[in-house]
């Protein structure tokens, strides 16, 4: 970005941060916005190893995000990987989330084994692996974790044991009235076509999609697979790189995503995924969330 776009930027962020911070009923005539802005923990993910300065820890993110006038968050379960179970420590998560008046919307997971594993017990690990995160998720007041459907096969061998698995922990997660929702995240999970396909065979309603505008292989087209996933979506990810002058992405064309996203009647929240080099995280997370502010205007202006 160059330094009059980034200029512009830091101008103009106690402007978007009042409009970040306000209600869900728009300052236009009290209608209300098109979608939802929440921020995801992985935005921040260099900071929260120590790669990028200042530092920051996993229970600062609540208040970090709200400085942003973000009202909403998605953890990501590598920053507090071995508190799952420890309660004291979810105890602070909420209590700091709701003294920022930050709502929690859902947990990223990882590294927890693949739910399409073709050795059938490694598969019932990996279901059994993502109880503890279902649970947390519940305390913390979230209505989603999102998983990752890795398997390995025949394209419809991995269908077959991906379903089982999901359809295993969504099963599951009806317990505790939560989603269990799959993001494009390498793999066959990249494919719409086919994780279109797992949704529909695991055939529970709170088994769904987490979008993401930019994981996708360079022959896809991400906004026919985006439209794809859709109908499915309970969370939406805006990935987002670089932006130009006007602040616009340069990588992908959010005003078209975000039409596809509205017109599919999503209600949902719409992360902030900034996973750019040119701009630090807290620059990325301005730039993006300036953009959807943007978008946001305009869909209501139309």
């Amino acid at each position: 970005m160059k330094r009059r776009t980034f200029l512009g930027l830091s101008a103009s962020t106690a402007g978007g941060l009042c409009l970040a911070g306000c209600s869900s009923l728009n300052l236009m005539g009290g209608s209300k916005v098109p979608f939802k802005i929440s921020l995801a923990q992985w935005s921040w993910h260099r900071r929260l190893r120590g790669q990028q300065q200042p530092k920051m820890d996993n229970l600062d993110f609540a208040a970090g995000a709200r400085k942003y006038g973000i009202e909403a968050v998605e953890y990501v379960n590598q920053f507090f990987k071995d508190k799952a179970e420890d309660t004291g420590y979810l105890a602070e998560m909420k209590k700091r989330a709701k003294n920022n008046g930050v709502e929690s919307v859902l947990i990223m997971c990882d590294g927890e084994g693949n739910l399409g594993d073709p050795d059938s017990q490694r598969r019932t690990q990996a279901v059994e692996n993502h109880y503890k995160w279902l649970e947390a998720a519940k305390y913390l007041g979230c209505h989603s974790i999102r998983v990752n459907a890795g398997s390995r096969g025949t394209y419809d061998e991995q269908l077959k044991l991906a379903t089982d698995g999901l359809q295993r922990l969504s099963a599951k997660a009806i317990e505790y009235k939560l989603n269990v929702i799959v993001e494009n995240h390498g793999g066959l999970s990249s494919n719409s076509q086919w994780l279109t396909r797992v949704i529909k065979k695991v055939g529970l309603p709170n088994c769904g999609t987490l979008p993401d505008f930019g994981n996708f292989p360079p022959v896809a087209d991400k906004y026919i697979s985006v439209e794809m996933l859709m109908p499915f979506a309970k969370g939406v990810s805006a990935k987002s790189y670089d932006f130009d002058e006007n602040g616009d992405e340069t990588k992908i064309d959010f005003y078209r995503m975000m039409k596809i996203v509205v017109d599919s009647g999503y209600k949902g929240y719409v992360d902030i995924e900034y996973e750019g080099n040119g701009l630090s995280e807290n620059d990325g997370i301005i730039a993006t969330n300036k953009l959807l502010k943007k978008i946001q205007q305009q869909m209501m202006n139309a």
